[in-house]
């Protein structure tokens, strides 16, 4: 009789085995749970490092949150600056196109030779064929003394404008009132003064209105009192002893309709660019080839603006950077007391069978923890102050995403920068000499 372990004649001993693949995907996903527990486990060791030296694992903290909150205020002090700059900018004259003549000649018959100025009929009929325009405005400028009663005399600028110039250059009427469209028809003496010169002259805006004043022997009512939108400091066509008048009544001064400077208004941004290159070509095509005209816009230069303000924004971010490598040689110092102080420990780790790479881990991630919690802190402070300026203060000021970005990012690099030389000191240290370590 056969017994239970001998093959009956004709038949194979064979074994069922799981198939191949199978085993291959049991051991990944036993290697994989291993893992968790393991990364589980050092997050929990971290945790409770820190309970055990709160006080000193704090005080390493703070640098980390001073750190991280001045990346983000730095960057959204930046924002804020190009955010000022921008707006100011733009307050000059938002969407405006300036025409200027550049130069070239027109030759008479006496061989005298004019300058090919431009004229109210190239104004017109760019109106007719550019789209887009809401506002425009002629400008003609003379310099000439006005006289205010008394005898006294001050030096002034004369602009002769239409009543669209106050939207073409976004100017604000303090006191009284810009002269209209009925006041530019009817040919009226009347007058607008810059602030600045209404309160050297009168003493006051308000004092200005109603006075009346001589150009040329014309008596002029002044009707308002304006200013800038934002101050160009003399920059600008407008200074700070400037009149405006009706420009037909300033065609009594000069005597024709020629103009060096036009003004227009485009109804959005990105037709400011396409609008200029039209304008240019319909004014070009209306006077001699050899004559220059410019287009001014403000479009090319909020561009570079923008571009510079972002450089010093990225510059001034990396530049604060630097308070989180200082902080980072805290925290490293911090981890190689900590090594010292819990020698004893890892060599029982060590005895109990942890691996080099489980020690190094767990160091590591101690470290980890101690910068990334620093740096959440300092973010949260960082992002916090902003906001609560823009609820407590009528200034809305920017929040930095990149500023918040840089600063958690760095806030890892710098735990695992400056934990790897404790982490690599624990590992390293001998089971036996840890055990003996008193």
């Amino acid at each position: 009789m056969a017994t239970a372990s001998t093959p009956k004649p004709g038949t194979t001993n064979f074994t069922p085995k799981r198939p191949l693949g199978s085993e291959s995907s049991f051991d990944r996903t036993l290697a994989s749970a291993k893992t968790s527990i393991a990364f589980v486990e050092t997050w929990r060791l971290a945790v409770d490092s820190f309970r055990a030296s709160k006080v000193r694992f704090l005080l390493t903290m703070l640098g980390m949150v001073i750190g991280s909150a001045s990346v983000i205020l730095v960057a959204t002090l930046g924002l804020t600056g190009k955010q000022y700059a921008l707006d100011q900018l733009t307050s000059i004259g938002p969407n405006k196109i300036e025409l200027q003549y550049g130069g070239g000649n027109i030759s008479g018959p006496d061989n005298t030779s004019t300058p090919d100025y431009m004229t109210r009929e190239d104004m017109n009929a760019v109106v007719e064929q550019v789209p887009g325009i809401v506002a425009y405005s002629p400008m003609a400028q003379l310099n000439d003394n006005i006289s205010i009663g008394s005898g006294i005399t001050k030096e002034t600028m004369i602009l002769g404008v239409s009543p669209q110039y106050r939207i073409v250059r976004n100017l604000k009427v303090v006191t009284g009132r810009f002269f209209d469209d009925q006041d530019n028809a009817g040919h009226q003496k009347v007058t607008d003064i810059v602030e600045p010169f209404a309160k050297e002259l009168f003493g006051s805006s308000d004092a200005a209105v109603g006075k009346t004043i001589t150009i040329t022997g014309i008596p002029f009512t002044i009707i308002g009192v304006f200013k800038e939108s934002f101050d160009t400091y003399g920059q600008s066509e407008i200074s700070d002893h400037t009149l405006l008048i009706p420009y037909p009544v300033a065609r009594y001064f000069t005597g024709n309709d020629t103009l060096k400077e036009i003004f227009f208004t485009m109804k959005a941004p990105e037709m400011v660019v396409p609008a200029s290159k039209t304008i240019l070509e319909i004014v070009r095509g209306r006077h001699r080839a050899t004559s220059v005209y410019n287009a001014q816009v403000l479009t090319a230069m909020l561009d570079q603006l923008a571009k510079i303000m972002d450089m010093l924004t990225v510059v001034l971010t990396l530049g604060s950077l630097i308070t989180l490598v200082v902080s980072g040689v805290g925290i490293m110092n911090s981890m190689l007391a900590n090594v010292q102080s819990r020698t004893r420990e890892i060599g029982i780790r060590k005895a109990l069978g942890a691996t080099v790479y489980e020690i190094r881990l767990q160091f590591l991630t101690e470290a980890v923890f101690l910068s990334l919690a620093g740096g959440v802190v300092g973010t949260t402070l960082g992002l916090l102050i902003p906001m609560l300026v823009g609820l407590l203060t009528p200034f809305q000021v920017p929040t930095s995403t990149f500023g918040a970005v840089m600063a958690l990012l760095c806030s890892v690099a710098v735990g695992v920068i400056f934990g790897t030389l404790p982490a690599n000191r624990a590992a390293s240290l001998d089971p036996v000499e840890t055990l003996k370590y008193e």
